[in-house]
């Protein structure tokens, strides 16, 4: 053979050899790729069936299961998200059987990505009324907070055992340590006031409730974080109703004042370098803990007058209090809660606005779980909220921020509802919170006023679960909740 033809031979040979590695080598990959996928959609089917069982055995309240069923249950569930978590992006598959997994297709304007089959509602004037807004300063600073989200069950914990330093109250309720991540997750997702409940009377000393450095670090560390995102907090006085720390009765108001006082001076020379993005809130619903009238202002009974005074007096403290602590307190915007933080306790004739040299800084902060045996009553089975059929439960909302915009925001005082929600009580409620949250959001933002869900970082469990976001893994087990919410939350005040 000539040595010409031979050269193309071997060149001929070695192509093909290379082809057959090469197709080899492809092959491999796409069997890896298929046994990969089949894991990875095993593992998500394993966590949705999971997390069936316990909501089912919830629901049913079998007596035959314990408490360590249940917990075994979410722990296998921690470990599957765990893993799944741990997976670098490149790797992950965009299917998923979980229809509450943020893996949808079409990511929407948010971040979020939407729910198949899930309709979120937007209201506009066709479909609503739009109420007339005064124009001052401080409606706009609330119509710029546009929509708020709760970081609940953080903070806020409390009692987990006197005298114990080192238990970490900060995942002691929710079991998640806040991170830089999750604050960014909820600016990415459209939110622009971020509420941090916090309870202080565990992380005090002595007769002047010297607050523990450490804690209040820890308080401005996260706070700093929603700045630096340029959103908005708000910090408050919060599980600290009892008769060692305030009570509103004439029995315990010096006690009561003595310990505001203390602590809102030590938070106020804390924050004073902080500007308008950080907002105080007095106090966390107040009321008469472990009375008849807890959760009931009864307008006639002398016990509520009286607890209504101190309230109007412990606010007016809070005010003074604030205001003398010097830097951009003297300015800072205020919130003022009434009984129980419900919207009749700053409705009565009994309440009372506080006094201010800084003109209209101060603003109304109400609670509302409206309508209760729908939103907040985990004990009732009513789980709908149709907006064609529901009407009596759209004018039960509607009735009371009507008394709310008349009362304040037509005067031009702004109001705030930094807790609502609407708990999830079966796994097929998905449409029918996602109504409510659109409907209550948008009849709000028509009248002026600015909405807070409150995500007590709960999914399973007999309690309340009012969770959006899984703040271990920072992903959105209800996305479509926060579309209805953002989607809404500037009708009538763009």
């Amino acid at each position: 053979m000539k040595p010409g033809k031979r050269e193309d031979r071997m060149k001929k040979n070695t192509k093909i050899i290379i082809s057959v590695i090469i197709t080899v080598a492809l092959l491999v990959c796409a069997v890896a790729s298929v046994f990969y996928i089949r894991h990875e959609l095993e593992q998500r089917k394993a966590i949705a069936e999971l997390s069936e069982q316990i909501i089912s055995i919830q629901e049913e309240q079998e007596a035959s299961v314990s408490g360590e069923t249940i917990t075994d249950l979410e722990n296998r569930i921690t470990a599957l998200e765990s893993e799944t978590a741990n997976v670098p992006e490149s790797e992950t598959t965009e299917e998923a059987e979980d229809p509450h997994e943020a893996s949808k297709p079409d990511k929407d304007a948010f971040g979020l990505v939407r729910t198949d089959n899930i309709v979120i509602p937007v209201f506009s004037e066709e479909n609503m009324k739009a109420f007339e807004l005064p124009e001052n300063e401080a409606l706009r600073f609330s119509a710029n907070l546009k929509a708020g989200w709760n970081l609940g069950n953080t903070f806020d914990a409390q009692d987990a055992g006197q005298g114990n330093p080192s238990r970490d109250y900060e995942t002691y309720w929710c079991g998640a340590r806040t991170t830089r991540e999750l604050i960014h997750a909820i600016k990415s997702a459209g939110f622009n006031v971020i509420r941090i409940p916090v309870s202080w009377h565990n992380h005090v000393t002595g007769d002047r409730y010297r607050i523990d450095d450490a804690w209040m670090n820890r308080i401005r560390e996260v706070a700093q974080w929603i700045v630096d995102e340029d959103m908005y907090f708000i910090i408050n006085i919060h599980h600290d109703n009892s008769k060692d720390f305030l009570y509103p009765d004439n029995a315990h108001y010096q006690q009561s004042e003595e310990y505001l006082t203390a602590i809102w001076a030590q938070i106020s020379e804390a924050f004073s370098d902080f500007d308008d993005h950080c907002i105080f809130e007095c106090m966390n619903e107040p009321r008469l803990v472990g009375s008849n009238y807890e959760w009931w202002l009864n307008q006639n009974a002398p016990e509520c007058k009286e607890a209504v005074d101190c309230i109007n007096r412990l606010n007016q403290k809070f005010v003074d209090t604030v205001r003398a602590a010097g830097g951009n307190n003297a300015t800072r915007y205020l919130l003022v809660p009434g009984y129980c933080g419900s919207p009749d306790g700053v409705l009565t004739a009994l309440f009372r606005m506080p006094e201010d040299n800084t003109d209209n800084r101060i603003m109304i902060e109400v609670h509302a779980y409206t309508p209760y045996n729908y939103a907040l009553n985990k004990d009732n089975p009513d789980s709908s909220f149709n907006l064609e059929k529901d009407k009596e439960k759209k004018s039960e909302i509607a009735t009371f921020m009507n008394r709310l915009y008349n009362e304040y925001i037509a005067n031009g005082i702004p109001v705030l509802i930094d807790e609502f929600g609407a708990l999830q009580k079966k796994t097929s409620d998905l449409q029918d919170r996602v109504n409510f949250a659109a409907y209550y959001v948008a009849s709000a933002s028509a009248r002026g006023i600015t909405c807070a869900w409150w995500d007590n970082h709960a999914f399973t469990g007999g309690g309340e679960r009012f969770g959006l976001i899984d703040r271990k893994i920072i992903q959105w087990k209800y996305p479509d909740i926060a579309l209805a919410i953002l989607e809404n939350c500037e009708f009538n005040r763009r």
